[in-house]
């Protein structure tokens, strides 16, 4: 058998008929389907025993888990083969799923960096910037992805990370929530037909994605870097997708995010297992807005203040960085002067008017310096930022 398909069955009666026959259905017939009975009581075991296909074999649990962990722990536990799929009781395998696993190979390496990762930063333990070193292959890394890449030979390739929340969609007044690039594979930024099929792949998920979140894409510039992972990836004839992660109002903890992310990914996945993007245009992927460092977490307009007994106006720009937690399973965030002046055509996160308020200074305001300040409005605290994290807000 080539896979198992696990399927944990919790109170889903009603669905079953529809979820194992959209399996065993399926083109494909070498694989195993693991049914798990998850302790139900509303005549689903009945249901699953009446299906007898040999492929099926039937598990039992006497109590049932949360969320069907347990039972989909222990069908990978009883699990025959190296390769997994699961799918939930009042789910099925359609036509789009079918269309990717028919069409496409995927070769997924969930984590390149996960030194980096666990602390919040692109370089790993030797301090190495990965996504620049292509060309010396010093980290073990990045020997690791081009031996990867030299081994499966992939057709696309799609280059998935987070990014700063400082980007902007352009001049649209909103964060770069969803950010992408087909990068360059040489200085004249060509256009051959690898780059195009990147770019058409690109042109049809901001359409998609926008539709969700209009004004909220951005397209990175772009510059070649022949130091870089996808330039290179590019000029070996992979259609290199770049898509990141960006920033969304009331959504530090990308919840929203993420969603937006996995429907982008399939998206690109839909159109290269149809084929569909290959009449896209590339005017299509150049209207996409260009990113512009215009966002601040925290954006203070018409603060008074005063420099050797001179009062003079000036807006301040604060930036969040995530700084990892000792558990490494939360982040606390240093609040950094970024930028003090005259800030009109930036934006906020959050934006607040001083005008009329005290801005009370504790250490002088210093660019990529901790925030230090109060402001009051009158007897109420608006914000106390203490040594760069937030101890007060209204």
């Amino acid at each position: 058998m080539f896979f198992s398909v696990i399927i944990p069955v919790g109170n889903k009666a009603p669905h079953l008929d529809r979820s194992i026959n959209s399996v065993l259905n399926q083109s494909f017939k070498d694989f195993e389907l693991i049914l798990i009975d998850d302790a139900t009581t509303d005549g689903s075991a009945a249901k699953l025993a009446g299906f007898t296909d040999y492929r099926i074999r039937l598990l039992k649990r006497s109590q049932p888990g949360p969320g069907g962990y347990a039972a989909r722990n222990l069908g990978i536990k009883e699990s025959r083969t190296n390769w997994i799929a699961f799918l939930d009781a009042d789910d099925e395998l359609n036509e789009l799923r079918n269309s990717i696993f028919n069409s496409c190979t995927l070769y997924i390496l969930p984590m390149v960096n996960p030194d980096g990762a666990q602390v919040f930063s692109r370089r790993n333990a030797q301090g190495i910037d990965i996504n620049r070193d292509f060309k010396k292959q010093q980290s073990p890394e990045g020997r690791i992805l081009v031996e990867i890449c030299d081994h499966i030979k992939p057709q696309y390739g799609f280059n998935l990370h987070d990014q700063s929340t400082i980007w902007s969609a352009g001049k649209t007044g909103n964060p770069a929530t969803i950010s992408m690039l087909a990068p360059a594979f040489d200085e004249k930024l060509r256009i051959n037909d690898t780059r195009l099929k990147a770019m058409q792949v690109i042109s049809l998920i901001n359409k998609e994605i926008r539709q969700i979140i209009p004004d909220h894409v951005g397209r990175f510039k772009d510059d070649f870097e022949p130091r870089a992972f996808g330039d290179n990836f590019q000029a070996l004839d992979i259609s290199t997708i770049l898509i990141e992660a960006g920033g969304y109002a009331d959504d530090s903890e990308k919840q929203f995010i993420r969603k937006l992310y996995f429907k982008a990914i399939l998206k690109g996945l839909e159109v290269i297992a149809f084929n569909s993007h290959l009449t896209e245009n590339s005017e299509d992927y150049f209207s996409i807005p260009e990113n512009e460092k215009l966002h601040f977490q925290i954006l203070l307009k018409n603060c008074e203040l005063l420099c050797n007994g001179l009062s003079y106006q000036a807006d301040i720009g604060l930036i969040a960085v995530e700084d990892a937690d000792e558990d490494c399973r939360s982040v606390s965030y240093t609040y950094i002067i970024e930028d003090i002046g005259d800030l009109d055509g930036f934006n906020g996160y959050e934006t607040i008017n001083v005008q009329g308020m005290e801005l009370i200074l504790i250490k002088p305001l210093i660019c990529q310096e901790n925030a230090d300040f109060l402001i009051r409005d009158g007897m109420t605290t608006v914000l106390c930022i203490e040594n760069g994290r937030i101890t007060e807000k209204r």
